[in-house]
């Protein structure tokens, strides 16, 4: 399915360079980018200025995206969109971060690069926070990592991460296929290829079943039949495509379904531990927030309070799911009550659309009415996490870390330092920085 948000793809010669970005062999992606660099300086391929929207939280095929879109094609169609600044933000992996850097120091293109994981919050065990069903458990990211690499100390949480992952969805996948027969997966053979690096997700597992349910029941009506009998709908009720892999998440995975197994303390790493390893790899701990509706977010000046205490230093919005353009309700009165408090406190806001379910838009409506208002925010943010990035690369401080505790201990003053650096970056290439002192 094509992404209809993204910008129109090029044509001739330039057209396979654009189509080679979603090459499998991350040289083959680099070489493909430097020929649209190059048809970009020569006027043979426009690409429009920088405008207002930004988007920060883009996955890649490193975890997973509908549309195939590797770290070096999201820079690309990110700057033909005009986007003012772009991130990616990957479950449980550092992968495309080296490449994703490099493209957009390349495309004179303000990026960050972050990670996504989930993380248990002991004060919250009995409240559910942004993980729907799940008390106690939250997404929560890190932005600004300056390297696909972690610090020696650090790569054994990275290792970790990812073998409870699969050891969750290889266990997911025993009850599921139970559940699903005759469809029924092998985990090696069906899901791990849908990822180029073994990182596989429930959005890999659900579109393994879809695919494995329309190969054994090739006739349409058998197909819906078959569907209808294990999700409980009626067959003219499924929907299609995405909408049916969602059907199948929700019915299977989630709370309730029969691969689910409710997760507790030791299921996944706690946020204070998260955070430790964030900002020993030189990162900024972020709490993503998903719509002020739940019991834990409700309480949203406790939970920032313990996060802060715990080290988190930046909050993450997607804005796209609080407000109906034309609607003033509860998840737009809650989004506009968190960003006070994030400017209160003085946290950088890092936006952006996930782009990890087909339908999702390339960036949010910034031209909005409703999100209008916030484009100051939301480009604060991403100059801070722009300025900290660079900043981490070339001279090894950033806005998290001794450096900033002693240089700039008032949070206000470490804000307007970063985001005045960000601004600056907008105008000079990445490589004015080299030799600058600290």
């Amino acid at each position: 399915m094509p992404d209809t948000d993204a910008p129109p793809p090029l044509t001739g010669a330039l057209h396979e360079a654009e189509a080679a970005l979603a090459a499998t062999d991350p040289a083959a992606r680099r070489a493909a980018l430097g020929r649209l660099c190059a048809a970009a300086r020569d006027g043979a391929a426009a690409l429009p200025p920088p405008g207002e929207a930004v988007n920060l939280h883009a996955h890649t095929v490193y975890s997973y995206n509908p549309y195939g879109y590797t770290p070096s094609a999201f820079a690309w169609l990110a700057r033909r969109k005009g986007l003012a600044a772009a991130g990616i933000v990957d479950f449980d992996v550092l992968d495309g971060v080296a490449e994703f850097l490099d493209a957009g120091a390349r495309l004179r293109l303000p990026v960050c690069a972050g990670m996504e994981t989930r993380v248990f919050i002991p004060p919250f065990a009995s409240r559910v926070i942004n993980s729907p069903g799940e008390p106690g458990i939250a997404y929560h990211t890190g932005f600004g990592f300056a390297a696909g690499d972690v610090p020696a100390g650090q790569a054994d949480f990275l290792r970790h991460l990812r073998a409870t992952a699969e050891a969750r969805n290889r266990g997911m996948v025993e009850r599921v296929n139970a559940f699903l027969a005759p469809v029924a997966l092998d985990y090696d053979r069906d899901v791990l290829p849908l990822t180029p690096s073994g990182n596989a997700t429930e959005r890999h597992l659900c579109a393994a079943y879809a695919r494995k349910a329309a190969a054994l029941f090739s006739d349409p009506a058998e197909l819906a039949a078959y569907w209808a009998n294990r999700l409980g709908a009626a067959p003219e009720d499924l929907p299609d495509g995405p909408g049916l892999q969602a059907q199948i998440r929700a019915r299977t995975m989630k709370r309730g379904g029969a691969g689910y197994v409710v997760p507790d303390g030791g299921s996944f790493p706690t946020i204070e531990a998260t955070n430790r390893f964030i900002l020993a790899a030189g990162a900024i701990p972020t709490l993503t927030w998903l719509d002020g509706t739940s019991e834990g977010e409700q309480a949203i000046e406790e939970l920032l309070d313990l996060a802060e205490a715990q080290g988190t230093l930046a909050v993450n919005i997607i804005p796209d799911r609080n407000f109906t353009p034309g609607v003033v309700d509860e998840k737009l009165r809650n989004l506009q009550a968190f960003i006070a408090q994030a400017e209160a406190r003085r946290l950088p806001v890092a936006v952006g659309t996930e782009m990890n379910s087909p339908g999702n838009r390339f960036v949010d409506r910034f031209e909005s009415e409703e999100l209008r208002p916030f484009v100051p925010v939301f480009r604060r943010g991403a100059r801070v996490f722009h300025a900290h990035t660079r900043l981490r690369q070339q001279l090894g401080i950033g806005y998290a870390g001794p450096w900033a505790d002693r240089r700039l201990p008032d949070r206000a003053a470490r804000q307007a330092f970063f985001e005045d650096v960000g601004e600056r970056l907008e105008r000079v290439p990445p490589e004015a920085l080299h030799g600058l002192p600290s």
